[in-house]
C-alpha cells in the first residue's frame, strides 16, 4: 500500500513507512542495488524497469517488473542504474512523477537531469555479475538539488552502507577520474601482466600475493611512499631490459609511459 504525503508542494509516496523505490536498470548496478535494499527493514522496491525481459527474470524474487515506462508504480526515489547515455533520455519520460529521480553516473552531472526533485546515489565500487559484495562497505557519494530530497538520500544511502559522502557534482565527476585510474587501469594492468604469464606458461596465481600485499600496504602508507620498483630507483638498465622482453608495441609504450610518469614525480619531490 502506498501513502501519498504532502508537505507544502512536495510530495513523496512512503511505502508503509519505509523509502519506496522503482529501480530502471537491469544490469549488475541494479542488481546489487536490489539485493541490498532488499535486505533493508527501511526500504522497499517495489518495482523494478528493464528493456531486456530476460535480464528482468533475477529481479522477480525482490519485486515486480515491468518492460513498459508507462507502467511505472509510484515511489518516493526513482533510480536510474543503467549507462551514461540512456540516463537523459529515461529521464525525460519521468517528467510527470512526483517523486525524486536519482542516476547512479560518477561522470555525469546532477543537472543532466531536469526534474524539480533530482539528485545523485552513486556507489563507489565494481560490480561484476555473480560477485557478492558487502554494500555496508562500499562508500556512497550523494547530491540533491533541495535540501529535503538530501535528506532522504541519506536516510536511503545510510540504511545499506556506513559509508555515506555529501559530494557535489564538480568533485563526483573528478573523483570519477581518480577511480578510474585505481580500479579501471589498474585492472587492466593486471590483465597484462596475467598475459605475460601465459605466454610464458607461468601461473598467474604468483602474483597474487604481491598484488594483496600492494593493495593492503597502502591502507597504512600513502601510494607516493608506498611506491617501488625499477623507475622509482630511476634503474635504467633494468628498465631496458623489460623494454626489450616485451614484444607487444602498446605494452611498451604503457610501460615507458608509466615509467617516466614515476620518474618524473620523484625526481620533482628531490
Amino acid at each position: 500500500m502506498l501513502i501519498l504525503l504532502k508537505n507544502g508542494t512536495d510530495h513523496i509516496f512512503v511505502h508503509l513507512g519505509m523509502i519506496s523505490i522503482v529501480l530502471l536498470g537491469s544490469g549488475n548496478l541494479a542488481h546489487h542495488l536490489c539485493q541490498a535494499f532488499s535486505k533493508s527493514a527501511k526500504v522497499k522496491v517495489v518495482q523494478v524497469y528493464g528493456r531486456n525481459k530476460r535480464a528482468l527474470k533475477k529481479f522477480e524474487k525482490f519485486a515486480d517488473t515491468t518492460l513498459v515506462l508507462t507502467l511505472l508504480k509510484p515511489a518516493s526515489i526513482y533510480i536510474l542504474a543503467v549507462n551514461d547515455d540512456a540516463i537523459k533520455p529515461l529521464s525525460m519520460a519521468l517528467m510527470e512523477k512526483q517523486g525524486l529521480v536519482v542516476h547512479t553516473a560518477g561522470g555525469i552531472h546532477m543537472d543532466v537531469l531536469q526534474h524539480e526533485h533530482r539528485g545523485v546515489f552513486y556507489p563507489l565500487q565494481t560490480f561484476t555479475a555473480d560477485k557478492e559484495v558487502d554494500f555496508s562497505a562500499v562508500p556512497i557519494s550523494i547530491e540533491a538539488h533541495k535540501k529535503e530530497d538530501k535528506m532522504l538520500l541519506q536516510d536511503l544511502a545510510s540504511s545499506i552502507s556506513s559509508e555515506v559522502y555529501d559530494v557535489p557534482s564538480s568533485k563526483r565527476m573528478k573523483l570519477h577520474v581518480a577511480a578510474v585510474f585505481v580500479n579501471n587501469f589498474v585492472n587492466h594492468l593486471y590483465a597484462i601482466g596475467e598475459g605475460i604469464c601465459q605466454q610464458e606458461k607461468i601461473p598467474f596465481e604468483i602474483l597474487q600475493p604481491l598484488i594483496r600485499e600492494t593493495a593492503d600496504k597502502i591502507r597504512s602508507l600513502s601510494p607516493e611512499k608506498a611506491q617501488t620498483g625499477p623507475a622509482r630507483r630511476n634503474d635504467a638498465d633494468t628498465m631496458k631490459q623489460h623494454l626489450s622482453y616485451l614484444e607487444n608495441s602498446t605494452h611498451k609504450q604503457i610501460y615507458q609511459l608509466l615509467s617516466e610518469s614515476i620518474i618524473k614525480n620523484y625526481e620533482e619531490k628531490l
